[in-house]
């Protein structure tokens, strides 16, 4: 949804109500975007609180350890590709 910086103030409160309900709303001045407001989602935290309820996720509180093995790429490395491509 797009409002001119003008309908935003006279009705800002109305614009926050549909920014709250999960909609985004592109200021525009002259008809050329200059901001966005978007709604700030909660980062699962709730789902997550579940998850460990339920049992079906384990966790100690402590932070993960990485894998052990690392991962193999085929072919050159990244540094080799960029040395070749400065030649």
């Amino acid at each position: 949804m797009q409002v001119p910086v003008r309908e935003l103030k006279a009705n800002l409160s109305k614009y926050l109500r549909l920014v709250q309900s999960g909609r985004r709303v592109v200021v525009t001045s002259h008809n050329t975007a200059k901001a966005s407001i978007a709604p700030i989602f909660q980062s699962g935290q709730a789902g997550v609180d579940a998850l460990l309820r339920s049992g079906a996720l384990i966790w100690n509180g402590k932070k993960p350890k990485g894998g052990k093995l690392r991962p193999r790429i085929a072919g050159k490395s990244a540094a080799e590709r960029v040395l070749e491509d400065r030649r």
